[in-house]
């Protein structure tokens, strides 16, 4: 596990010290978030592409410390991808169509690089698969990373909320894989978790960038693609609920976002304010102090994951079982279901 402590320390650095090179950038060529509606916390405009820094310091540092292989050479291509895409939108916004054939792309790097989801495990046993995909690896593959790749986007609703949770997930992450010896998984974790903390000084509350479509896209690219390689090709024990516990918040919230869209009529497509972070702030709570409990809640997930990963099949079963529940009870007592209030 002291695998991951330099090369965190040294994304961490170049994000740190490229975020305010990337503030001025956003600037000049006009990457800047003015509210236009009230959707959005903040009054005044702020310059966008922070994730530029974020992405800079995962390759450089990736470069360095991980060996050049096939899966590397498709993270940084799917990653270089995904983060044109942002900076394009942040300038100027893509359609909706545009968006998800530039994830497509991203994914089908990814998988032509051999990283995709080969098979499902039986729950209850530690050997046996359940399912070998075959053929279907690759549309479940591009599911999962699409969709990984929009819930990132759509949690990215307060100052550090989107980078602080990356941080929480890549950390889970590493724990993960640590149990497994996926040393150079555990590296590209600690790097993306680096990059992450480089980041927040600048984009905790209050916040003096963003990180835009540019960052929130490319941190849901590379957890989906972290998970794939690390967690789904390793994990004995409910390999498929472990991913999905240690990115539970950004999940979580945009599973609820689709059902309420839907019960209201909406498109699913349609923003709103009834995501986790709206209603806390409608229930009283400050803008810190709710980034806080949504932190909580992710380090509460992340150490469901990571107990789950090395339990006994069916006990893993029933604490994933009663996670939902009370995800679930939550989400009715906050209204998640509801039609957000204009």
């Amino acid at each position: 596990m002291e695998n991951f402590i330099m090369p965190f320390c040294i994304s961490a650095f170049i994000s740190l010290l490229m975020t305010p090179l990337v503030k001025k950038l956003a600037w000049k060529i006009g990457a800047v978030d003015i509210p236009k509606d009230g959707r959005r916390i903040h009054r005044k405009a702020m310059p966008l592409i922070g994730g530029l820094a974020i992405y800079i310091g995962v390759i450089i540092t990736s470069i360095i410390y991980l060996p050049l292989d096939r899966f590397l050479i498709s993270m940084i291509i799917g990653s270089t991808i995904i983060v044109i895409s942002g900076i394009i939108d942040d300038i100027k916004e893509l359609s909706p169509r545009l968006k998800l054939i530039f994830q497509l792309m991203s994914g089908l790097v990814l998988i032509l690089g051999d990283v995709r989801i080969d098979f499902i495990r039986n729950p209850f046993s530690n050997n046996n698969l359940l399912l070998d995909l075959k053929w279907l690896s690759i549309p479940i593959t591009l599911f999962w990373c699409i969709g990984i790749i929009n819930t990132f986007n759509l949690i990215d609703g307060l100052d550090g909320l989107a980078a602080g949770v990356a941080f929480i997930s890549s950390f889970s992450l590493i724990l993960v894989a640590g149990r497994y010896n996926y040393t150079n998984i555990i590296i590209l974790s600690s790097i993306v978790a680096g990059a992450c903390i480089g980041f927040l000084p600048f984009n905790f509350n209050p916040a003096r960038i963003f990180m835009g479509d540019t960052g929130s896209l490319f941190l849901g690219f590379m957890l989906a693609s972290i998970s794939i390689e690390g967690v789904m090709k390793s994990v004995t024990a409910i390999s498929i609920v472990v991913p999905i516990m240690i990115l539970g918040i950004p999940i979580f919230d945009t599973t609820f976002a689709i059902i309420r869209r839907f019960l209201s009529g909406k498109s699913i497509m349609d923003a709103d304010k009834g995501h986790l972070h709206h209603r806390l702030m409608n229930r009283g709570y400050g803008h810190r102090d709710t980034v806080l409990i949504l932190y909580s809640i992710s380090i509460i997930f992340g150490a469901f994951s990571v107990i789950m990963a090395d339990a006994n099949s069916k006990r893993a079963f029933l604490a994933s079982i009663a996670l939902f529940i009370m995800s679930l009870f939550i989400a009715m007592k906050l209204g998640l279901f509801k039609k957000d209030r204009e």
